[in-house]
């Protein structure tokens, strides 16, 4: 790389439980949120070149506008362009790469970047309903959150589908998926408990349980510290009856939030007094096949990895997005993961996964953890619904 690009502020809501403390939020708000809160971590009056935020399923009635709304609700000025993108559930990640092309392209020196999501929001669909229907015809109601987590080409493919192929081709148990979703939990209660998130959390004001009054929500809400192995057992498998190993409770929860990254060139630090959390090192994107679509963060961590001039035994910290206890299990016995450096905090299974924050969110929290542990290196990643894995690794500074 010819310029040095920094983490320079990362900033997350807590994320909110389906139809929880968030629901009324549509996801512009959320990345507004999240957005000004990055900002205001900044020196006043630090100049933003350029917004580009993730959001994949587009629930409200302004998504069309995220990126630029978002930019608004952050209090930039009019003149800031705006890009809104969509690599699925690795938007987030995709955010920064995008800032980082602006940045060496010379077009940019501070990008704030993101991603939100508020699946509570998804609306049901009469298909069609446009053209007329006919008498005696009774119409359906697409659930297009549902819908959307199917991959209809060119196999026909639910996500929970892609977790039971990876389980049955890596050998991996529903007694080892509950295994790993309970320490998902725990480790999100210890370190809750212990406040490593109070660096990224900017609390959001939501309505009160009384009509007419607020309170601050500060927690993950889709967590569920009190689980315990007995109860993960009870549960029913989901995609495959009686014998498949993913459950409602060993699978990433669905959620809302956003999380902002601001992303700036070296100069851009020196001109404007910024201190950095992170130096942006290498990241790399690959495509999987889409029946496996689980698998993405193996080749996407190696392809960082070969960039960097790394090795996984470099890296103090790993982030590999949690879509499926099965999935996470995979990928870490491909990759030979220290389970001693992977996930330490809890992940999606714990705290939720709102689509297009959830890479956003590991890179705001790897960026925190590493000035918190004093470590070198942290690799993030996440596998993408459809066949694809993206990584970036991180150096603190």
């Amino acid at each position: 790389m010819s310029k040095n690009l920094f983490i320079v502020a990362a900033k997350r809501t807590p994320f909110g439980a389906f139809g929880g403390k968030l629901k009324h939020m549509t996801a512009n708000e959320l990345g507004g949120a999240a957005a000004k809160a990055a900002l205001a971590a900044l020196p006043a009056g630090t100049p933003v070149d350029s917004v580009i935020f993730g959001n994949v399923a587009q629930t409200s009635n302004d998504a069309a506008y995220l990126a630029r709304h978002v930019g608004h609700r952050a209090g930039l000025p009019v003149t800031t362009p705006a890009l809104t993108i969509n690599r699925l559930c690795g938007s987030g990640f995709q955010a920064v790469i995008n800032a980082a092309h602006e940045i060496l392209a010379g077009e940019a020196k501070v990008v704030l970047t993101g991603g939100s999501e508020s699946m509570s929001q998804a609306p049901y669909a009469l298909r069609d309903l446009r053209w007329g229907t006919r008498y005696g015809v009774d119409l359906k109601g697409e659930d297009t959150l549902a819908a959307a987590l199917v991959d209809r080409f060119p196999t026909v493919t639910p996500m929970g589908i892609t977790a039971e192929n990876l389980a049955k081709s890596h050998q991996i148990s529903r007694a080892d998926c509950d295994a790993y979703a309970l320490q998902s939990q725990q480790r999100w209660a210890a370190a809750q408990a212990a406040g490593v998130f109070a660096a990224e959390i900017a609390p959001v004001e939501v309505p009160g349980k009384k009509r007419g009054t607020k309170e601050t929500f500060a927690v993950d809400e889709h967590a569920r510290p009190q689980t315990t192995i007995e109860s993960l057992a009870k549960l029913p498998s989901v995609f495959v009856k009686d014998v498949g190993t993913v459950t409602a409770g060993n699978a990433s929860g669905i959620s809302d939030g956003a999380a902002a990254v601001v992303v700036a060139s070296d100069e851009a630090v020196k001109a404007h007094g910024l201190k950095p959390l992170a130096r942006i090192v290498s990241w790399h994107v690959v495509g999987v096949e889409p029946t496996i679509m689980g698998i993405g963060p193996v080749a996407a961590i190696q392809g960082a990895l070969a960039k960097a001039k790394l090795t996984l035994k470099d890296m103090d910290l790993v982030e590999v997005n949690e879509a499926f206890a099965a999935q996470y299990l995979a990928v870490a016995k491909e990759l030979g993961l220290d389970n001693d450096k992977t996930n330490l905090n809890g992940g999606a299974i714990a705290l939720g996964h709102p689509l297009a924050a959830s890479g956003s969110r590991i890179l705001a929290h790897l960026a925190h953890a590493l000035d918190q542990k004093k470590g070198k290196y942290a690799v993030g990643s996440a596998c993408i619904g459809g066949g694809q894995g993206i990584a970036v690794i991180l150096e603190r500074v």
